[in-house]
Parts: structure tokens; C-alpha cells; sequence
């Protein structure tokens, strides 16, 4: 299987899976006071640090959680309080199911976030909690997330990011993006998946828990932690150096994609290395997946938490794609990927793109097959 998913979950770096490896062998709660709890406390606190001066915050306002759902999640608990919330057209489905009554920011053609209507929807009313995401999941399009938060402290908002997609792929540092909070996730990084973390500014260190337990993470996450998942979340955050070397085989990827007719969703805005979503008109997405995966390469149609539903996807319809909405698939490489399987990925795009079309109604419509 050539595997182009990396999106949905980045394959497991060497020095996360020795660091896991490591970690398991060590038998204690880092609750307890006795030495094998001491001893799981350090692994703790050292990842803690590790995340900490990756992405340029402090250990002390780090708070683990078991993934970016959840840090998503507690950021709008612990922030919102009586603020109103405004969240990206765009946003991931944790964010937009985090909060009700939510307001929506729109986004452009090329689903990159419209500033003048956040700003006169953050001058029309009490102050703010904006929610935007640095990195789409699905198209990779980037958020202008430091004029955003230019933006929010004009009108005494509060900001808060997901970076999930964004770290270890492109330069992330909480201070200078601006945000009040930045959520990421473990998987996502080449870690193990069931750790993740909300970094908060030194302004609201003190965040109200969305899990009351034990006392655990100060107060502001109930429940042991997982150390294991949390080393290797560490040492992957550690290894991700970046994803440049990725954008060449993105475009290779795409350039085979249009080739065959496709469109590239967001190609006029910034996106990561690593992302590409691609629609073929008049063929549905999951018939594309079903397609590729037939021919061992996987890929995806939207996020993969949203695998099952049968519906277009919500960031291209905020995007004004229409149809192609549903005809869009999400080629994300991992970072470990290889020339040869980009290669791969064409040819088999090329033999798919020719079969479905053939499967199309001969009177020149263009009406998705699989119906």
C-alpha cells in the first residue's frame, strides 16, 4: 500500500516509536510520590519542556489532553466564558461542534479566511472568541493567522488556533503567531496517537478544566496522563524538521491530478508542502477513494473523522465550489514519502480518471456517477 493520507495520521517516526518503546518499560503514576512514580514524572515533565520550546511556549502553560479534539474543545470551555464566538467557514468539525450559537467567519474563493468581514463582525457586538484554523486539513490552504490576531486585540478578542495540520510542517511559534491558545496533536507529527496539547498564552495559564479529575495538569485536565503517547509525541515534534522538501512531489502529484482533468481546490492561496485536494468534475470522491485504494494508494475524501457520512464536504462549499464539492479527494504526503510512489499515485490517477469518466452518462452531462 502506498500510502498518501498523511493528514489523517502521519506514519510513526523512528525516534517516537523508540521514546514509546522506552517509556513503557517504565512501570508508575506520575501522580505517585514513591520513586517509580517519580521516575514517570520526569519522562512526563521533560516532554513537557520538549513541546514547550518547540513551539516557543512555556512548560507551565502547557496543558496535555489526549488529542487536539479535546485541546480544541478546552480552549473554547476555558476562553469563551460570555464572549461570543466567531469560528472560520471552514473549520474542523471539533471546533464547529466545541460551541453553540457560533458566528461564521467566511472565507474567499480559495478559502482563505475574508479579514474585512471578521472585522466588522468583531465591531458589531461584545468582544470575541475567534476560532481559526493555521492549515486546513483538507485543502492545506494557511490562514493570514498573525493579521488575524492583529485584528482580535484591536477589538479586545481572544484568539485561538488550531495548528494540528500546520506543526512540524511549516515554522509555528505560539508568541509570534499572536494567539491566545494553539491546540496540536501527537499523530499528526509522526507520534502515536492519544496525546495531544493546548499551549496557552501566559495570560490565561489558568484555564478552567473541561475534565475535572485528580488535579492533574495543575487543575486544568483531570485524569492520568498517558506517558508513553506523550514521549513520543516529544520526540516526533522534535524530529518533524519541516515539510519544504514535500511541496515538489505535491506538485508532481497535481500536475498528474490535472493532467486528467481535475481542478486543484486552493492553489491560489498559501498552502502546506504536503497538501493537495483535488476534484474531478462529474465523479464523486468516494468512488475516487474506492478507485485508488483497488490500486493499493491511499488517499481520502475530506477528513478522515468524517469518514462514513455521505455528503459534500463543508470547507469546499464554503469555498463556493458547488458540484465539485463532492468530487474532491485529499492527497496528503507523509513525511517519509518517496518520488517513486508520487509516481505511482499518477499512473494510477491517470487509469482511474479514464475509467470513471468512461462510466459517465454519454450525453455530455456531467452529473456524478454511484448515485
Amino acid at each position: 500500500m502506498i500510502y498518501l493520507d498523511a493528514n489523517a495520521s502521519e506514519p510513526l517516526r523512528p525516534d517516537a516509536l523508540a521514546a514509546v518503546h522506552s517509556a513503557l518499560m517504565q512501570t508508575g503514576n506520575p501522580s505517585s510520590v514513591h520513586q517509580a512514580g517519580r521516575a514517570a514524572r520526569r519522562i512526563l515533565e521533560e516532554a513537557r519542556e520538549q513541546l514547550a520550546f518547540r513551539f516557543s511556549a512555556r512548560p507551565g502553560n502547557l496543558v496535555f489532553t489526549s488529542g487536539a479534539t479535546e485541546a480544541n474543545a478546552l480552549a473554547v470551555h476555558g476562553l469563551r466564558a460570555s464572549r461570543r464566538l466567531l469560528i472560520g467557514a471552514t473549520e474542523h468539525d471539533s471546533i464547529r461542534a466545541s460551541g453553540s450559537e457560533a458566528e461564521i467567519i467566511p472565507v474567499d474563493d480559495s478559502g482563505v479566511v475574508a479579514l474585512d468581514s471578521l472585522e466588522a463582525m468583531l465591531g458589531s457586538g461584545p468582544p470575541a472568541l475567534v476560532c481559526l484554523m493555521l492549515a486546513n486539513n483538507e485543502t492545506g490552504v494557511m490562514h493570514p493567522v498573525r493579521e488575524v490576531a492583529a485584528l482580535c486585540r484591536s477589538h479586545g478578542a481572544l484568539l485561538h488556533v488550531d495548528a494540528v495540520q500546520a506543526a512540524g510542517r511549516v515554522p509555528l511559534d505560539l508568541s509570534e503567531l499572536g494567539a491566545d491558545s494553539l491546540a496540536i496533536s501527537s499523530h499528526k507529527l509522526g507520534g502515536p496517537a492519544g496525546a495531544g496539547a493546548l499551549l496557552l498564552a501566559p495570560a490565561h495559564a489558568d484555564i478552567c478544566p473541561l475534565i475535572a479529575g485528580g488535579g492533574q495538569e495543575r487543575g486544568r485536565r483531570g485524569g492520568t496522563p498517558a506517558v508513553a503517547a506523550i514521549a513520543g509525541f516529544a520526540a516526533a515534534a522534535l524530529a518533524a524538521s519541516g515539510g519544504e522538501h514535500l511541496a515538489p512531489l505535491r506538485d508532481s502529484a497535481e500536475r498528474a491530478a490535472v493532467a486528467r482533468g481535475a481542478v486543484v481546490c486552493g492553489a491560489a492561496a498559501p498552502r502546506l508542502p504536503n497538501t493537495s485536494c483535488v476534484a474531478l468534475p462529474g465523479v464523486r470522491a468516494d468512488a475516487q477513494v474506492i478507485a485508488l485504494d483497488l490500486a493499493r494508494i491511499a488517499v481520502s475524501a475530506g477528513a478522515a473523522c468524517s469518514s462514513g457520512k455521505v455528503g459534500a464536504s463543508h470547507v469546499l462549499r464554503a469555498m463556493g465550489l458547488g458540484p465539485l464539492a463532492g468530487q474532491a479527494i485529499r492527497i496528503s504526503l507523509p513525511w517519509n514519502a518517496d518520488p517513486a510512489h508520487v509516481d505511482a499515485f499518477g499512473r494510477a490517477y491517470a487509469a482511474m480518471a479514464e475509467r470513471l469518466h468512461a462510466a459517465l452518462p454519454h450525453d455530455g452531462s456531467r452529473e456524478a456517477i454511484m448515485r
